[in-house]
């Protein structure tokens, strides 16, 4: 059986790969500060013996060094996902990324732990000139946090290099379905559900962005990971679409059953929604795609979908 430990499992991403590592007989140990991780996202599993879920702060390297032992691979999907954490507390993103991720290599390096799946992001890209944009193309992030993920992915490259660590980087676009709670889409239903009138939006709206829907992403994932590969590659994981701000905005009025909102908008700088925030990006997945996967939603299915499962779990805390 194999073992693994789920860096940041109790968060939106890494507690649904951790239902999947399960439904595979794997054995988990998770490890979560929960400072965006909620426990109620792998309660669940609280009678699995197969789980392990500790509390743990992985900037101490000592907690990173237990942390590994015993584990066959590491699926590192601690961070912080707020991109817009980057502009008021930017060391944020540096420590809870490029830190923890640095205090990880480490203890795997000591311990002889051979293999690592890294959550990366489109942010990696910054602002490419053509979309959508192949995993070849340079990455010049825009933000802290686009920056700090680059930078994971460079340690993640030496370490590899050096060390032998078998490395599959996973850059994922946005990531929409149950247990989420950032990005636009929450923040569109926590704002329609305050004032059903009127909807702010952060940029013009005419962003362009993929949506993929949860479980698309984790299967890609496992595609990925399950194929043949180098010691050290990278996969693209989106839709095979992209939409824009405004989309996403009717796509969520929609599927709450709302008329006659009004669109209020915050634009900075180009049209964008804060510093740092890409107008366009897109990925080209046909790499992934090569390996037999493909998306089962495109954009507009996976927010619709996503607001339907995100305003369930809101009602079930309510009553």
């Amino acid at each position: 059986m194999k073992k693994a430990l789920v860096t940041g499992g109790a968060g939106f991403i890494g507690s649904h790969l951790v239902d999947r590592l399960t439904s595979k007989g794997w054995y988990v140990k998770v490890i979560d500060n929960f400072s965006s991780g909620r426990l109620e996202n792998v309660e669940h599993h609280r009678s699995n013996l197969r789980v392990e879920v500790l509390k743990g702060d992985l900037k101490d390297s000592r907690v990173a060094e237990e942390s590994v032992k015993g584990v066959d691979v590491v699926f590192h999907y601690a961070a912080n996902p707020e991109v817009r954490v980057s502009t008021t507390n930017p060391e944020i993103h540096f420590n809870e990324n490029i830190v923890v991720t640095f205090n990880l290599l480490e203890a795997m390096r000591k311990n002889d732990v051979r293999e690592i799946v890294f959550a990366s992001s489109s942010s990696v890209y910054g602002e490419p000139e053509v979309i959508p944009v192949s995993e070849d193309a340079p990455m010049r992030p825009i933000s802290v946090y686009g920056a700090s993920k680059a930078a994971c992915e460079n340690l993640i490259h030496a370490y590899s290099k050096l060390y032998g660590i078998k490395a599959l980087v996973l850059r994922y676009a946005n990531v929409v379905g149950p247990r989420l709670r950032h990005g636009v889409v929450y923040d569109f239903i926590i704002k329609l559900r305050r004032n059903a009138k009127e909807l702010e939006i952060l940029g013009d709206g005419t962003q362009v962005r993929s949506y993929i829907y949860v479980y698309d992403a984790i299967e890609a994932t496992m595609v990925a990971y399950d194929n043949p590969r180098e010691l050290f590659d990278v996969y693209n994981i989106a839709s095979e679409d992209w939409i824009t701000v405004n989309e996403v905005a009717k796509a969520v009025i929609y599927a709450m059953g709302l008329r006659s909102v009004r669109y209020v908008y915050k634009p900075v700088l180009h049209g964008v929604g804060w510093p740092g925030d890409v107008k366009r990006i897109a990925l080209d997945v046909r790499k992934l795609k090569e390996l037999g996967w493909r998306p089962r939603m495109r954009s507009r299915e996976a927010v619709a979908k996503a607001v339907s499962d995100i305003l369930h779990e809101l009602k079930s805390y309510e009553e």
